[in-house]
C-alpha cells in the first residue's frame, strides 16, 4: 500500500459509494471487507445489545445498539484519518498498515461488550473481566479474526493490543490508541451525539463536531493529539456536552435506581452465573437468565422492578453531592461496593426500627459514585503565530472548572433509594442524615 489515501475505505469515504444510512443522516461506506465483518455472528450480537441499556426505562426513544454506535466509530475514524493524513507529522509517525489498524479497531472497539456492562463493571467484583480484555475472544477465536488476517493482512493480537491500550511500545501506537480513548476519540464523539439523538435531548449536540475534527492535529511529543486553536471552542463544548449529558441523562435519579437495583441483583447472583456464557448474550437473554437464576428471591424482587410487565422503581430518598451535604457525600462517594451493600443493610435495620415496621436488607440501596473516575480532559492547543502548544487547560477557564475539578463530584451524586412501600415513612424522616451517619460508622467499625 502507498499511503494513507490508498486505504480502500477512505476511497470508499470520497466516492459515497457502498453506503449504509445511520441516524442523524449520516452515510457510512462498506467495502466488501468491512462488510463480512459486520455480517459475522460476533458483530451481529452488538444490534441486539442497547448502547444505553437502563436509560431507556427514563428516555423510551433510548434504545439504539451498539451495532449502529459502532458504525458510528467507524466512520468519524475515516473523518480523523482523511484530517490527519494532510499533517505531515502524523504522515512520519503512522504508516498506512497502522491507519489501517486503527479502521478495524475501531469498527470492532465494542465487540466484548454485554448487555448493561458498564454498572456491571464499575462494582469492581472478582472474576468479572474488563469488556476490553473479554473482547479478545470474539476477536482471536472467531470468523472476526480470520477475516482480519486474510482481508486486512492484520493480526488480531494487533487490534486487541490497540484496544486494550496498555504497554503501547511507540509515539504511533500511543497516538492511534488516543484517537480509540482520549480526551477527543471518536467514541465519545459518536456517543455524546448519537445518545442525544435517540434520548430526545439537545445537550450531546451542542458542539461543532465538523470544526473539531478540521482541527485536529498532534501535539508537540507527537505521541497524542492536539487541536489548532480554531477547535478551542469547539472543544470546550465538547466537555460541556459530556457534562450535561451525564447530569441529565447517564445520571439521571430514575436511571440510576434502576441501575442500583440491577447491579444489587446482580452482586447477589453472578458468582453462581458462567459469566463466559452469561457476558455472551443479548439484552433479552441476559436479563432472563438472571431472573430465572433469581426465582422468588430477593434479586428476583428487584429484577421484577426493573424489567417485569409494569416498572417498579425505588424512589429517591435522600441525595449528597460536593455541594450538598458534602460530609456525607465524601464518607460514600467511591467505596467498594460490597462495603455500600453491608453501609445499605446496615441502615436498613437501623430504619426499621426508627419507623416500627420491617425493611428488608434490600430494601434500601445506596448508589454511589465508582472508585473510578472519569477521564480528564488533558488536550494541548496549538497557536500557528506563535509556533506553541499550550494546554487546554490553561487557556479555558471551561475546561479548568469541568475537568481539573473532576466534574464527578457534581454530576454524579451519592444517592439512598428505598423500595415504594417505606418510601413516605423515610421521607417524614427529618433525622434522615443523622441516621445514615450512624449507618457508615458501624459499617467502618
Amino acid at each position: 500500500m502507498g499511503t494513507i489515501q490508498d486505504i480502500p475505505e477512505l476511497r470508499a469515504c470520497d466516492e459515497q459509494r457502498q453506503l449504509v444510512r445511520i441516524p442523524p443522516e449520516l452515510d457510512v461506506p462498506l467495502t466488501d471487507r468491512v462488510r463480512r465483518l459486520i455480517d459475522t455472528m460476533e458483530f451481529r450480537r452488538l444490534a441486539r445489545v442497547s448502547q444505553l441499556g437502563l436509560v431507556s426505562l427514563v428516555y423510551p426513544a433510548a434504545n439504539h445498539t451498539r451495532f449502529e454506535h459502532s458504525l458510528g466509530v467507524y466512520r468519524l475514524a475515516l473523518l480523523f484519518l482523511k484530517r490527519l493524513e494532510t499533517d505531515d507529522l502524523f504522515r512520519r509517525i503512522v504508516r498506512p498498515e497502522e491507519a489501517e489498524l486503527l479502521i478495524a479497531a475501531a469498527l470492532l472497539h465494542d465487540l466484548g461488550h454485554w448487555p448493561f456492562c458498564h454498572p456491571i463493571e464499575d462494582l469492581q467484583l472478582p472474576g468479572v473481566p474488563r469488556h476490553e480484555l473479554f473482547a479478545s475472544s470474539f476477536i482471536l477465536e472467531s470468523e472476526v479474526g480470520e477475516l482480519l488476517r486474510e482481508e486486512w493482512s492484520i493480526s488480531p493480537r494487533d487490534v486487541v493490543h490497540l484496544l486494550h491500550g496498555a504497554s503501547l511500545q511507540t509515539s504511533g501506537e500511543r497516538l492511534l490508541a488516543g484517537i480509540l480513548s482520549g480526551p477527543i476519540d471518536i467514541d465519545k464523539m459518536d456517543y455524546l451525539y448519537r445518545d442525544s439523538v435517540h434520548a430526545g435531548v439537545p445537550y450531546g449536540r451542542n458542539f461543532d463536531q465538523h470544526r473539531l475534527v478540521k482541527s485536529l492535529c498532534v501535539n508537540e511529543a507527537g505521541d497524542g493529539l492536539a487541536i489548532t486553536e480554531k477547535g478551542k471552542t469547539a472543544a470546550e463544548l465538547m466537555l460541556f456536552a459530556r457534562y450535561v449529558m451525564f447530569s441529565e441523562v447517564y445520571w439521571h435519579h430514575a436511571v440510576r435506581s434502576a441501575t442500583a437495583m440491577l447491579q444489587r441483583a446482580f452482586y447477589h447472583l453472578y458468582s453462581r452465573q458462567d459469566l463466559d456464557v452469561l457476558f455472551r448474550q443479548t439484552d433479552w437473554d441476559f436479563v432472563q437468565m438472571l431472573r430465572r437464576a433469581a426465582g422468588d428471591s430477593a434479586a428476583g424482587t428487584l429484577l421484577e422492578g426493573v424489567f417485569g410487565t409494569q416498572r417498579c422503581l425505588f424512589k429517591r430518598v435522600a441525595q449528597y453531592s460536593a455541594i450538598e451535604n458534602e460530609e456525607l457525600y465524601r464518607r460514600l462517594a467511591r467505596r467498594p461496593y460490597p462495603w455500600l451493600t453491608i453501609c445499605g443493610e446496615i441502615l436498613a435495620t437501623i430504619l426499621s426500627a426508627r419507623i416500627k415496621k420491617v425493611v428488608a436488607p434490600f430494601e434500601v440501596l445506596i448508589d454511589a459514585p465508582p472508585v473510578h473516575k472519569e477521564i480528564e480532559f488533558h488536550v494541548d492547543v496549538f497557536f500557528p503565530k506563535e509556533q506553541r502548544y499550550r494546554p487546554l487547560v490553561q487557556v479555558s477557564p471551561v475546561v479548568k472548572a469541568l475537568a481539573q475539578q473532576q466534574f464527578d463530584d457534581y454530576v454524579k451524586r451519592v444517592r439512598i433509594f428505598a423500595a415504594p412501600r417505606i418510601y413516605e415513612d423515610l421521607l417524614a424522616l427529618r433525622d434522615f442524615a443523622d441516621l445514615v451517619h450512624a449507618a457508615v460508622d458501624e459499617a467502618d467499625s
